[in-house]
């Protein structure tokens, strides 16, 4: 296993200098053995980087082993030191082989004299308590440690007992009464009952349990009135109902109650901070009466502080199911209108309230109604929700206070999310927006920009008439330098793109480009070319990267600027493409690739050990195949005209029984056309299959192109090979489906345009005429004219997440094979670690990790038996969840042919959706397969001819023992 370790650590990209697992231990473990305190409390808080570093159970073993033992004979400092370890690496505690002993060395200082030391040792029990939730002594301990005198132990047995109370049923029934005495005894002082009550939060394992503790709470809500007793026990009442879910809607009864009669404002303040937690945690479960009582509650309070809380609960519950059982279970629902509900009447009061936040949730409100009820009349619900976002949008713009932001920025997520519902609303809200982002703070632009880029990529909202303003305010904000303006240079540009996206003209290329030659630094340039390529503006692209390439500190850098010059440059070409133009076609096509072979080479050049650039490599290779499959198909169809069917193709077809024999050689060219075709598409989905970390965009953007492979081959097929059996249902696009960007829009009309086509013609002729190939050309070339968009997981990974393996038993050196006895089973151990970026789950999250074991026989050795076919390979698959980013499991294989074996361990990993992504590493080990030595001795004796007699099997056998 620590061979295991350390190959893992080679994998892992460290550099010489750094030390392997061992050293690295090693070398801590001198700094605990040295005679100074400083050296050895630097030591212990080194360890977590350690676990961080190499998180495998053989290393964390033995440093939990080390610590435990620092713990038993150290000061109370060091004590302290190990303890804030332990909660610091309370993930890797599972990975401890010997609970056992690490429990013995910790749990001996209990017994010291000292107070402080059973308080610190409390801790770290408590600390523990995930991997001994059934300790009893553990538990005796705290229950003993609770009737101590000294403050310090029994505040650390609370701390344990609240930690083994979640972790345990039978602690937490057992502590439970012993808890309920303390707090109810009149010798137990406030402050210590107050930390008390958040233990019964644990105390949900079952029903009657957690009546008990609710009854308990019940008694002390109304025993103890004062402000303190009633926010703590409030907040405790809250979290066993969240827990034991059963109480969540008496609960949610309760806190309205104490939020309409108490008069205490800090006990309203929680009682609204408790409902904000129960509507984001359980939604479903308010009631119409309990919006009812919680908009009464908002109408009638004179303070704006409590107002706005009240106002964040609704705005939560206006964006989940709530909305909707309050909207539809009114009574006389139908005869009454949207306004005329007292929701609508806070929400359309608040929209012009003078507190912002107030206002924001306001409009939050309305927006959310209007989004969510669609099937209701709410006309004039939207335009309230529009003034109102207007009104914010030019309060906030012209204030630069974070608070201002802040409003903001829900203001404009509002007005994406309202137009993306409600799209006849888009046009005012453009304009407004328009009309405001000239007056505008800088940070406020910003987020405008953002806005109105969001709603252009839905909808093409953006005329050209509209451009004139942008470009104005493009010139005046390319004046100056600062990094705000930077930043809005950027946004802007991107607007500017989005909103032409058929093509830039001349006058606002050189526009841009003056404005970044003036006051831009390289970094701004970059960012601008980034969107253009995004945005398929490719010539306004391939001159800022050829601008930026002289600019760059590194020769990588420079290969890739030079890499994506090359590609916009191949992405250029093809948007001069005509219909029914094919030789021009074969021409502009032959131009892209010659720039797309430059491209990868230059793109070859810029990877790195630790940024191979996998995906951008992926996607480039498949592009120039798809481009050189799509040459090949316009050649071939060009074909019909420069080799046509001989005369007695008819005659060939009939005595072949082949009809399309009458076509000539285009049906056999048209058949490998398809296979490439479909070859392509799955090439496609293995790309879109590996890319576990890219964001939705990009993953589209692979998919489109795939279905454009699928749409191609699918022609062929109706149109030549076999019209009578063509089906154009699975084909059919769904209309109604929602189009996230201008790119996916057009090639969606291609895709249905060429569908129209296809079906209209094999309906009316029979193959092969020039209608026929004409109609294939047209669609190579309607789906290249349209500009390739090259998405944000090209540049950028927002999402990082990788996976390391460790395989026991695995050999010194790689190429050097294990040794196994051909009548007995390898178990191979598999331990791997989920590591992350810096943003773990932004996309996706891994729910399980797939392990797929298999063997091969590389070369065999003795002679050749007839060996059923099961026993020849090993084929194994498990799925394993990891917990805390950690996962284990074991295969037993059979390796009962002589040889050596080559063993593939791979992993994939399953999302929360249950889609499979083929994200690796793929391990490989090789395992030599040996004789025993008893079948080896009688192989032997056979082949001298002497037929072993009774005697010698009788030896023979013993002596394998």
């Amino acid at each position: 296993m620590a061979a295991s370790a350390k190959s893992f650590l080679a994998d892992a990209g460290y550099g010489e200098q750094e030390l392997d697992a061992n050293s690295a231990l090693m070398e801590l473990d001198k700094g605990l053995r040295s005679g100074k305190l400083g050296e050895q409390c630097e030591a212990v808080v080194r360890f977590p980087r350690l676990f961080q570093k190499y998180p495998f159970p053989i290393l964390i073993n033995s440093a939990f082993l080390k610590l435990a033992d620092v713990f038993r004979v150290g000061n109370n400092f060091l004590r302290l030191c190990v303890l804030k370890v332990t909660q610091q690496s309370e993930k890797h505690l599972e990975k401890i082989l010997n609970v056992d002993e690490f429990v013995k060395r910790v749990f001996s200082v209990i017994h010291s004299n000292d107070p402080v030391a059973r308080a610190i040792t409390l801790r770290m029990l408590g600390s523990m308590a995930t991997i001994i939730p059934e300790r009893k002594n553990a538990h005796h301990s705290i229950r003993q440690s609770l009737d101590s005198h000294d403050n310090v132990e029994v505040e650390a047995a609370i701390f344990a007992a609240a930690n083994f109370s979640a972790q345990s049923k039978d602690f937490a029934v057992g502590i439970c009464n012993k808890i309920s005495e303390m707090i109810q005894g009149l010798a137990t002082p406030v402050d210590l009952k107050l930390k008390l009550i958040p233990i019964l939060q644990h105390m949900h394992h079952d029903a009657s349990l957690a009546s008990s503790s609710r009854q308990l709470l019940q008694q002390l809500v109304t025993s103890y009135p004062s402000t303190k007793m009633v926010i703590v026990t409030l907040h405790t009442f809250t979290l066993l109902a969240a827990s034991s879910l059963v109480d969540i809607p008496k609960q949610i009864q309760l806190l309205l109650q104490y939020l309409k009669s108490d008069p205490r404002k800090a006990v309203k303040r929680l009682a609204i901070q408790d409902l904000k937690l129960l509507a984001n945690k359980t939604p479903h479960t308010w009631s119409r009466e309990n919006i009812q009582a919680l908009c009464e509650s908002a109408l009638n309070t004179p303070y704006d502080s409590l107002k706005m809380g009240m106002l964040s609960v609704l705005s939560t519950l206006s964006g989940t199911i709530a909305i909707k059982q309050y909207f539809s279970s009114a009574p006389g629902a139908a005869a009454t209108t949207a306004r005329s509900f007292d929701l609508v009447k806070l929400a359309q009061e608040c929209c012009y309230h003078n507190n912002r936040g107030i206002a924001a949730h306001g409009v939050r409100i309305l927006t959310n109604i209007s989004a969510s009820c669609q099937e209701k009349d709410l006309l004039p619900l939207e335009q309230d929700a529009v003034f109102g976002l207007e009104a914010l949008l030019v309060l906030c713009s012209q204030d630069d206070s974070p608070g201002a932001q802040a409003t903001l920025k829900i203001t404009l997520t509002c007005m994406v999310k309202l137009v993306k519902c409600r799209p006849h609303l888009s046009q005012s809200v453009v304009e407004s927006l328009l009309a405001q982002l000239h007056s505008a703070q800088d940070n406020a632009r910003i987020l405008m920009c953002h806005c109105l880029a969001a709603i252009a990529m839905q909808l093409p909202v953006l005329a050209d008439g509209m451009l004139g303003d942008l470009m104005d305010l493009y010139k005046l904000i390319g004046q100056s330098a600062t990094d705000k303006k930077q930043e809005l240079l950027v946004s802007l540009a991107t607007v500017i793109f989005v909103s032409s996206q058929k093509a830039l003209s001349t006058e606002i290329k050189t526009v841009i480009k003056q404005q970044l030659e003036n006051a831009s630094n390289g970094w701004t340039a970059y960012r601008i070319a980034r969107q253009a390529s995004r945005m398929g503006n490719h010539d306004m692209a391939r001159e800022l990267y050829q601008s930026l390439l002289t600019q760059v500190a590194s020769e990588h850098f420079y290969f890739w600027l030079n890499s994506l010059k090359e590609f916009s440059h191949a992405e250029q070409c093809l948007t001069g493409l005509q219909e029914d133009n094919y030789s021009s076609a074969l021409s502009c096509v032959a131009e892209a690739l010659k720039s797309y072979h430059k491209g990868i080479a230059s793109l070859t050049a810029a990877s790195t050990p630790l940024n191979p650039l996998s995906f951008q490599c992926g996607f480039v290779k498949l592009r120039i195949d798809l481009l050189q499959a799509f040459s090949q198909l316009i050649c071939t169809c060009n074909s019909l005209k420069t080799s046509p069917p001989p005369a007695i193709a008819t005659t060939i077809a009939m005595t072949s029984g082949n009809d399309l024999q009458r076509c000539g050689r285009i049906s056999n060219q048209m058949k490998h056309s398809m296979e490439e075709f479909r070859n392509l598409a799955t090439r496609y989905g293995d790309l879109y299959q590996s890319s576990f970390d890219a964001d939705s965009a990009t993953l589209r953007n692979v998919e489109l192109q795939q279905q454009s492979c699928l749409l191609i081959s699918h022609a062929i097929e109706a149109l030549i090979l076999d019209p009578e059996s063509a089906s154009f249902q699975e084909y059919s696009s769904n209309g109604t489906a929602h189009v996230e960007s201008e790119y996916e829009r057009r090639m969606m009309s291609v895709f249905n345009r060429v569908l129209e086509e296809v079906e209209s013609l094999n309906r009316k002729y029979a193959p092969v005429s020039y209608l026929h190939t004409a109609c294939l050309c047209n669609a190579v070339i309607a789906l290249l004219k349209v500009p390739l968009s090259f998405q944000r997981y090209f540049f950028q990974k927002l999402q990082s997440t990788s996976i390391k393996l460790a395989l026991s038993p695995s050999p010194r050196n790689p190429a050097e094979p294990i040794a196994v006895q051909n009548n007995q089973q390898l178990a191979l151990k598999v331990e791997g670690v989920v590591q992350h970026g810096s943003k773990p789950g932004l996309f996706r999250k891994i729910q399980s990790v797939c392990l797929n074991v298999s063997s091969v026989l590389q070369s065999k050795s003795g002679q050749d038996y007839k060996i059923p076919l099961d026993n020849m390979t090993n084929e194994m698959e498990q799925r394993v969840e990891p917990h805390n980013d950690y996962f284990s499991t074991q295969f037993l294989l059979n390796f009962v042919i002589l040889g050596t074996h080559n063993i593939t361990v791979e992993s994939s990993v399953i999302d929360s959706n249950g889609i499979v992504w083929k994200t690796g590493p793929k391990t490989t080990i090789f395992v030599k397969s040996l004789e025993d030595p008893y079948s080896q001795q009688v192989r032997l004796q056979q082949q001298q001819g002497q037929p072993p007699s009774q005697q010698q099997q009788q030896r023979s056998a013993y002596s394998r023992f």
